[in-house]
């Protein structure tokens, strides 16, 4: 071989290798309406992805007007798609059940999850000065339930399941005037589902004081969710844990997606979620264990990361 045809391939490879290392995956991170908490956690995860990476993976955050839209969207996207959802909605898609009754297609047999994020959790909000510390006790008191949200629609079912229809006072405003309603003591309290520590519920804590009410055993298997607990100290006052319910939701794609993104976003992603939970304490109730929450598959990619790190996995996954 002659040197110049020697220095020629150097310089090809030179060149493949630092096109490599600038070479840029994008990713669209389809999430929830811009006012969320879980937007929020969308602009927090593309953030750590950047920074995890080394600028490598390339997330766009886009808004959703919720859960059974970004499962839809599976239809037309392609291997760089990434959407939040309970996992019971990717089991009802892929069974063609409820809300996709008449509506299956064969690209929800193809998403695969990647990873949990934080879930859905039920925060029955009482007043400190309204006395309640349990269900019984919220006969005959004024409750906010908000409307159309899912903790307006799991609230209502749980005031029916408790023997609490039509004993209680239901007031007619918005969940986003909970907090001021508790302090000027038009309500007795409020019933909230998101993320824990919930901002609205660290600000009544703060300012009004408040008894979060918890759950026992036989209410929670009456709710038919997971059960989950908000630890002592989560939010001012609180001295002892909140046993409560919560819906998982999970971080998916599909198998459009290549094995080495799926597996570095998820690698990425716990490496970086202590870091994300010095930002937002919401981060920091989730935890490998929340797997098993999962009754999809996971995507191989994300399998591979999970099988390094020993993490727990059922044939379901696979």
């Amino acid at each position: 071989m002659t040197f110049a045809r020697t220095l020629g391939l150097a310089a090809a490879t030179a060149i493949a290798f630092g096109s490599a290392a600038w070479a840029e995956t994008r990713v669209t991170y389809k999430s929830a309406k811009s006012t969320s908490s879980y937007y929020q956690m969308g602009v927090q995860l593309a953030e750590a992805m950047k920074a995890g990476t080394d600028g490598e993976i390339n997330v766009t955050v886009e808004e959703s007007q919720g859960s059974v839209q970004n499962v839809m969207e599976v239809r037309a996207r392609g291997g760089d798609y990434v959407f939040t959802t309970p996992p019971a909605l990717v089991g009802l898609a892929q069974g063609g059940k409820a809300m996709f009754e008449g509506k299956g297609d064969p690209a929800f047999d193809e998403i695969r999850a990647l990873f949990p994020i934080p879930s859905l959790t039920m925060h029955f909000v009482m007043s400190e000065e309204s006395g309640v510390t349990d269900f019984a006790g919220m006969e005959g008191k004024t409750i906010l339930l908000g409307s159309g949200s899912f903790g307006a629609r799991e609230g209502a079912k749980y005031l029916g399941l408790f023997g609490l229809e039509g004993k209680v006072k239901m007031a007619d405003s918005e969940l986003s005037n909970a907090v001021n309603a508790l302090k000027n003591g038009q309500i007795d309290g409020f019933v909230t589902a998101g993320s824990y520590p919930a901002p609205n519920v660290i600000e009544a804590a703060a300012s009004t004081g408040v008894n979060v009410i918890s759950l026992t055993d036989d209410q929670v298997a009456q709710s038919k969710r997971t059960r989950l607990v908000i630890p002592a100290g989560t939010y001012a006052g609180q001295k002892s844990d909140i046993v409560t319910t919560s819906l998982p939701v999970v971080a998916y794609t599909t198998s459009k997606m290549d094995d080495e993104t799926a597996y570095t976003l998820t690698k990425t992603y716990w490496e970086n979620k202590g870091k994300m939970a010095g930002d937002a304490a919401w981060w920091a109730g989730v935890s490998t264990d929340m797997l098993s929450n999962i009754t999809n598959k996971i995507h191989p990619g994300a399998v591979e990361y999970y099988k390094e790190i020993g993490a727990a996995l059922s044939d379901a996954h696979m």
